[in-house]
């Protein structure tokens, strides 16, 4: 018997010699070794081409039932999202989108030129207003440090809504002779300045949270940049951000049209507390102020002061303009969306919340007629102001209810507003309500409004 010999395909050729035999041999199972490693490629690309088209015509359910997935077939559901709820493996929620809001136009003049403040428009309730400078008599039973917004009982919190000659507690309240200052403090020669401004565009940025936006210069009239005062109030360590950004104040403390005021050892730790200060009590920081335009430090100014107090105040008749909220009108839901957001101390919410329940604040009602306001929640980025007594008393009051409360200011601004309404009844705060303002106010907070010139 003759060994066995591997490798010898079947067919071949046996009358060869040795030789011959082991070569043809060889040759052999070499070419039948490269022939099995192609079909074998072929057919796992194929099956992997094949495997592809499927999914992506069909998706993996059809390969593998019991396997479900959200997914969007845009060419088979016309851009609709299609989900599949899931027995084993709870989806991920997606995060609403914020609604989408149309324009309205407003009409400004198209020059200041043609600007004539209205000769009745001061007619408004007319009384005067005293501001707590000192406190002098510190309680000795329960002595305490001296506050920025002062200590104001309950019973002073009652009478200060009474428009009526009176002095009230309105910030920048000082302790006893020899302690140290409550904060908000400022340099001699910026307070000089301001107290000669009678038009003022302010904002603020404290703790270098925000960059600088600077109002667009090109936009601005000759008018108002030699008569209204654009002042920027930040502390030290914003300043030294903006200036290793490259923004420098120049020898007279400008950067663009901002003058830049430094504040120094500011009255609370919170930063969006510290911003109230300015945003509420531009009277008091400008005495000789007649009219204030507030910003939030995220918007820009792409429109002349003086044509938004011209459109926002005297053809609307009113001494205090405030944008409304662009979704929420109601405090219930601003409270939920508080704590929702942990924008604050959750405790402290409800206690506010608690405090102005008992004293009559109730929900919004959008089919009421007679409502006093088109929404309880502001959104408080754009305040433009008549600087009238009845103004004032508003700014102060609402500032107070920060100070006693949170710094979330939308949840105090229809309480105070309401109050002040019901307590006097014979005297009002002309105020108008509008709906957030667009792009050529600002380009940063972009809502409801579209501004174009007025055409004659």
């Amino acid at each position: 018997m003759l060994p066995e010999r591997r490798g010898v395909i079947v067919g071949a050729e046996l009358n060869k010699g040795p030789d011959h035999i082991s070569d043809h041999g060889v040759r052999t199972v070499r070419r039948g070794r490269r022939s099995g490693r192609r079909r074998l490629l072929f057919w796992m690309f194929s099956i992997a081409a094949v495997f592809s088209i499927c999914i992506a015509v069909f998706g993996f359910k059809m390969l593998f039932p019991g396997v479900e997935e959200h997914q969007n077939f845009s060419s088979l559901t016309d851009g609709k999202d299609v989900s599949i709820k899931s027995d084993t493996v709870e989806q991920p929620k997606k995060k609403p989108h914020r609604g989408r809001f149309n324009p309205c136009e407003v009409a400004l003049a198209s020059s200041v030129d043609e600007l004539v403040e209205p000769k009745a428009f001061w007619n408004f309730a007319n009384f005067s207003l005293h501001y707590v400078e000192r406190e002098e008599i510190p309680s000795l039973e329960n002595p305490t440090a001296p506050r920025f917004g002062g200590h104001q009982t309950l019973e002073e919190r009652e009478r200060s809504f009474h428009a009526v000659n009176q002095t009230i507690h309105c910030g920048f309240v000082k302790g006893l002779e020899g302690l140290p200052s409550t904060g908000f403090d400022l340099v001699e020669e910026d307070k000089v300045y301001m107290s000669t401004c009678t038009v003022v565009v302010s904002s603020c940025i404290f703790g270098s949270s925000d960059f600088l936006r600077r109002p667009t210069s090109k936009l601005i009239s000759q008018y108002s940049k030699k008569n209204v005062c654009f002042i920027m109030f930040v502390d030290k360590e914003t300043l030294e951000k903006l200036s290793k950004e490259g923004s420098t104040p120049d020898e007279r403390g400008f950067i663009g049209l901002w003058r830049m005021v430094v504040v120094s050892n500011l009255p609370y730790d919170d930063m969006r507390k510290t911003g109230k200060v300015p945003k509420f009590l531009s009277h008091r920081l400008f005495p000789s102020a007649r009219y204030s335009v507030w910003l939030d430090s995220k918007m820009r100014l792409h429109t002349d002061p003086m044509l938004l107090i011209d459109y926002f105040l005297w053809r609307k008749k009113s001494e205090y303009a405030i944008s409304n909220h662009y979704t929420r009108h109601c405090v219930w839901d601003e409270v939920q969306q508080n704590k929702h957001l942990n924008k604050y101390n959750h405790t402290a919410i409800d206690e506010q919340f608690l405090f102005y329940q008992s004293d009559g604040l109730h929900k919004f009602d959008p089919s009421d007629p007679n409502n006093p306001l088109p929404s309880y929640v502001p959104e408080g980025s754009f305040i433009i102001r008549a600087h009238t007594p009845m103004s004032n008393l508003f700014s102060c009051l609402w500032f107070n209810e920060v100070d006693r409360f949170t710094s979330r200011d939308q949840l105090s601004f229809g309480y105070t507003f309401l109050k002040l309404m019901r307590t006097n009844p014979d005297k009002r705060l002309v105020l108008h309500m509008f709906k957030v303002i667009c792009n050529c106010i600002t380009s940063l907070l972009c809502f409801h409004y579209k501004l174009f010139p007025l055409s004659k």
